[in-house]
């Protein structure tokens, strides 16, 4: 029996029943047109702030519909599909904007026309808008406009350094993701404007490269080349906190050519160190824990340890409603066991200098028959190794529907194996066969059509008035939320800001 298995079969049922999943799924606000939406968030969705299931992210124009965790995939899924439904409708009721169903953006405006999100006068409200002001400044605003899903999964009885071997894991295998689920290969050419980039030319309205499968898990993506020089090791919590320690409190040149304010004494970013906070580092897969009002992030994983983790190269899925289904979320469920479950021997710089090849090369040239990635210095095809790993997650699957009494996680599993042998099946392929299709290679064209038929999908949904009210009355309460904590300001922003910032409160 190998280790794998008996690992498995030490698992008790109540552990394998008590994985706790939850999503964070971001969205452009756009108009008919395919144009950004440049209006304020809807006051009908409450505060941004404060609110516990829609905020915005980077900009004003895009809008986080958050769940909570879950021990049931589909009971997660039923609340972010209410969610949805809630905030659409709101949508409805001031306008005709609705939320864009592609991970990259719809038609943008110039780069400094693009709305900050606003929190409102308090001084944690501020700081978020400031901190969006210098990744502005830092990557440009279009960057921060490219949308996913996050996903957020825990298991009982798993201590710190059990969640590190899964991370370090899910890094070596996250190609796989990529190639099952990466949705976007095409991009508008606004996007890349003034960029360099190595796209190709689909018409006039669309850029691509013909095998890739997430654009925004590539080189124009979520990338730094400021972050490229951090070395964060995940062989354990004290390495990595250590190395976002030096992160965020180490000067860093260019950004402190910006300054923290400008002439006139406006804030151009909350500090000038490689990071200005925690969340500003970027990563495949992120050790989280929930923080008190006002604690650094960093400080909450010190003194508490890892509470989950954040699953982030996801593309949000524009053949689907919500962006995500319940058959992705159960692959994911047997992917993260198994990372967690197999060994997981300690990265060094020169595999994660390889992972970071892999990861690139997949996101632009994931389908091209016959890609090789490397592994542990040998080139090895990734359809090889992908069947090797999803091979490899079939007990886990098992286990899980002996856990639930269904048969939904083998054919989870199953799913995943076909599309290895049929790339044409895969998020990206589609994407493009129906640009081709049915919208002349137009990707504003292909993304508004597949944002309308969301919109269509889940307006027609039962909405009853119990639900109405309920969710009017979170918006509700999290305005007096908002406003509560800006009647308890006591410092002014300056003094806070200094405060927040200080390494003592890292931990």
């Amino acid at each position: 029996m190998s280790t794998l298995q008996q690992r498995i079969d030490a698992q008790p049922p109540e552990r394998l029943g008590g994985i706790r999943r939850g999503i964070e799924k971001e969205g452009l606000r756009v108009l008919p047109t395919g144009d950004l939406a440049l209006t304020p968030h809807p006051a009908a969705l409450g505060s941004a702030l404060t609110h516990p299931n829609i905020t915005t992210d980077y900009s004003e124009s895009q809008i986080e519909l958050i769940t909570g965790a879950h021990r049931g995939v589909q009971d997660c899924l039923d609340e972010l599909t209410q969610v949805h439904q809630f905030a659409l409708r709101a949508l409805r009721e001031q306008g005709d904007e609705m939320l864009w169903a592609s991970s990259m953006p719809c038609r943008l405006p110039t780069d400094e026309t693009i709305p900050l999100a606003r929190y409102g006068s308090s001084n944690v409200g501020r700081a978020k808008s400031v901190y969006r002001m210098g990744l502005g400044h830092r990557y440009g605003r279009r960057m921060q406009t490219i949308c996913g899903i996050h996903y957020n999964w825990s298991m009982p009885g798993v201590d710190s350094e059990q969640y590190f071997a899964l991370i370090r894991n899910f890094r070596r295998h996250a190609f796989v993701l990529l190639y099952l689920f990466g949705a976007s290969p095409a991009l508008c050419p606004c996007f890349a404007q003034g960029r360099p980039h190595a796209l190709q030319r689909l018409s006039d309205q669309a850029l691509y490269l013909p095998h890739a499968t997430s654009l925004r898990m590539g080189r124009l993506g979520y990338q730094s080349d400021a972050q490229a020089t951090l070395a964060v090791s995940y062989n354990g919590l004290q390495g990595y906190a250590d190395s976002l320690h030096e992160a965020l409190t180490q000067p860093y040149p260019a950004y402190e050519a910006v300054g923290i304010r400008n002439p006139g004494g406006d804030y151009n970013q909350l500090g000038t160190s490689l990071l200005q906070i925690e969340n500003e580092f970027y990563g495949t897969i992120r050790p989280k824990r929930v923080i008190q009002p006002g604690e650094r992030p960093l400080h909450a994983l010190r003194e508490r340890g890892v509470e989950y983790v954040e699953v982030r190269l996801m593309d949000l899925d524009p053949f689907v409603s919500v962006g995500i289904t319940a058959e992705t979320m159960r692959l994911l469920d047997v992917f993260l066991l198994h990372c967690l479950l197999s060994d997981s021997p300690p990265d060094t710089p020169a595999e994660i200098t390889e992972l970071q090849h892999n990861q690139h090369l997949t996101a632009a040239r994931g389908r091209e028959p016959g890609l090789r990635l490397l592994r542990n210095g040998q080139s090895v095809p990734l359809v090889d190794w992908a069947a090797q790993v999803l091979g490899e997650c079939v007990p886990l699957a098992a286990a899980l529907d002996a856990t639930h009494a269904s048969g939904d996680y083998r054919a989870a599993l199953a799913s995943a194996c076909a599309l290895l042998a049929q790339p044409a099946q895969t998020p990206s392929a589609r994407v493009l066969a129906q640009m081709a299709r049915a919208h002349g290679n137009s990707f504003t064209g292909f993304a508004l059509g597949q944002s309308e038929r969301a919109r269509d999908a889940l307006l027609a949904l039962p909405w009853s008035a119990e639900q109405q009210a309920h969710h009017a009355a979170l918006a509700e309460q999290s305005l007096a939320a908002q406003k509560a904590i800006e009647d308890g300001d006591t410092l002014p922003f300056e003094e806070w800001r200094q405060h927040y910032m200080a390494a003592q409160g890292l931990g």
